[in-house]
């Protein structure tokens, strides 16, 4: 029996991966030219044994078989012709970057500015909302060829022009950080909507200690809101956590007084540490040609402000012209949570930056609320007053370099409320202590006590990013004597960075007060 001619259709890359070196006469297979039939569909002819085998071995044949084959070949063939295949092009958006934009091809307009001429076009430049309702107006510009543009914003230059213009003639631009807010600028003034956005979320994903102030500055000039949120977040999370005296001496009165006010401020330690750091903050905004490190900041600052105490005449900083700026920031500590503590409270006397008046009045709220804590049988909180906890509740924090365990308790008179905080196996607890642990100050002995508590935990990466963050929201424990309570379990993820702490306690409700109660020479923010 003849030998039979039988030809299968092979995938080209397995055709190729079968074939093997030096396969034998007449069977080598090779790729086929380019623009044939066969590769304009991506597969090819493959030529095989022209014997089949059964599994015995002789060779079999059917009458049917060419048949079949032909039949699978057309239908798969037909396949094939119906089968889309892409190809990629030489760009579009490319081509007319380069030959209409940069080399100016066509050009029926010429735009200049700041000494700069730009050979554009109509159809284009009708994307910018500032050129389509200057072209489509009754304006003496949509007749005219040549255009001078002024330039009123200091922030754009030729460089950030270049870009927003060539942003008309391409699909996608690139933005680095410290262009943006140049670009920014250009945008805004051109209403440019896709390049204003796209500057938003540069400005967003590189958010950092350098950048920040600038950000947030730009932001509010350009109407950017999501931008200016996203640095307030930042520097309330960064403020305290990672000081820096470049970041003191850039922040503002205004910043300042919203980070200070804020229930948000990630505070570490206490309040007195808030107080230090605004009082390092105010150096710096006095003498910000101070080149120090952090280290010496504290010392430096406090020589500082000695050196200047006889020139103060009986009055404190803050009454003085000099300090009169910064009483707005001020205001916002929260005294009742330093004066509760000794050393705390020797440290602002001595220091005579902030007004008697203002110590006076807090020595005297806090002492009533002393007595009645004693006399009145006070529990503490029974139920959330948000608006109370955020602006009265005591501020502090700390911070795990490492995994392991942890006992710890923050500073200050607490109205017999000694609050113990452990960490230990991922978990977070809280413990009234009573009389299993020795204590500095007295105790209350009733069998019930409640604090109204936030607390927030947070993990940040080498320039400031949150990477992760847990919180318990608002909530109110009470606890028996010695009675201790879970009040977070760890996720992995917060351990991956060095963990932050922070927490917001009421322990005793306070009478309802103005701001103009506690600080009545100060009427006004």
């Amino acid at each position: 029996m003849g030998s039979l001619s039988s030809r299968v259709l092979r995938h080209p890359v397995r055709a190729r991966a079968q074939q093997e070196p030096g396969a034998g006469a007449g069977c080598s297979a090779r790729r086929p030219e380019p623009g044939g039939d066969a590769s304009g569909h991506g597969f090819f002819y493959y030529p095989v044994s022209r014997k089949r085998k059964q599994s015995s071995g002789a060779f079999y044949y059917s009458p049917d078989s060419e048949t079949d084959e032909d039949e699978e070949e057309g239908d798969e063939q037909q396949r094939l012709l119906n089968t889309p295949r892409r190809k990629k092009l030489k760009s579009t958006s490319k081509y007319i970057y380069q030959t209409l934009f940069l080399n100016g091809e066509n050009s029926d307009i010429k735009i200049c500015a700041l000494g700069e001429e730009w050979s554009l076009h109509k159809i284009y430049l009708c994307q910018s909302g500032y050129f389509s309702s200057m072209f489509s107006g009754s304006w003496k510009e949509s007749s005219m060829n040549i255009i001078e543009l002024e330039i009123p914003d200091q922030n754009i230059d030729i460089e950030a022009l270049q870009v927003a213009f060539g942003s008309l003639y391409r699909d996608d631009v690139l933005i680095k950080p410290s262009r943006v807010i140049a670009i920014l600028a250009a945008a805004c003034m051109l209403q440019l909507d896709g390049l204003i956005q796209q500057c938003g979320e540069t400005m967003k994903e590189t958010i950092n200690v350098k950048t920040v102030c600038g950000y947030y500055t730009s932001a509010g000039t350009y109407g950017l809101d999501s931008v200016k949120k996203k640095c307030l977040e930042w520097l309330l999370n960064n403020l305290m956590t990672h000081q820096n005296v470049e970041l003191f001496k850039e922040l503002s009165i205004n910043v300042m007084k919203q980070l200070i006010s804020s229930s948000n401020l990630f505070v570490m330690q206490v309040e007195m540490d808030v107080y230090t750091a605004l009082k390092k903050w105010m150096f710096l905004q006095l003498v910000p040609s101070w080149n120090g490190t952090l280290k010496q900041l504290l010392t430096e600052t406090d020589v500082w402000f000695s050196k200047r105490k006889k020139d103060f005449e009986g009055m404190t900083f803050l009454e003085t012209e000099q300090g009169k700026p910064f009483v707005s920031v001020f205001r916002h500590l929260r005294l009742q949570y330093i004066i509760s503590d000794l050393a705390s409270a020797k440290i602002i006397e001595q220091d005579s930056l902030v007004p008697s008046e203002w110590l006076s009045c807090v020595y005297k709220q806090q002492w009533l609320a002393m007595l009645r804590a004693e006399q009145d049988s006070e529990v503490g909180p029974q139920e959330i007053n948000k608006e109370e906890l955020e602006g009265n509740s005591m501020r502090c924090g700390r911070k795990l370099a490492k995994d392991g365990e942890y006992c710890w308790r923050w500073t200050g008179f607490n109205f017999g409320f000694d609050l113990l905080v452990t960490y230990t196996n991922r978990y977070i607890i809280f413990k009234r202590n009573t009389l299993n642990q020795p204590c500095s100050g007295s105790v209350s002995l009733q069998p019930r006590r409640s604090i109204a508590f936030r607390l927030r935990l947070a993990s940040f990466d080498s320039s400031g990013k949150l990477v992760c963050s847990r919180t318990t929201g608002y909530q109110i424990l009470t606890l028996e004597k010695d009675q201790e309570q879970v009040v977070m379990n760890l996720d992995s993820r917060l351990l991956m960075f060095p963990l932050y702490i922070c927490c917001n306690f009421l322990y005793i409700s306070s009478e309802k007060r103005t701001e103009n109660n506690l600080h009545p020479e100060n009427p006004e923010n």
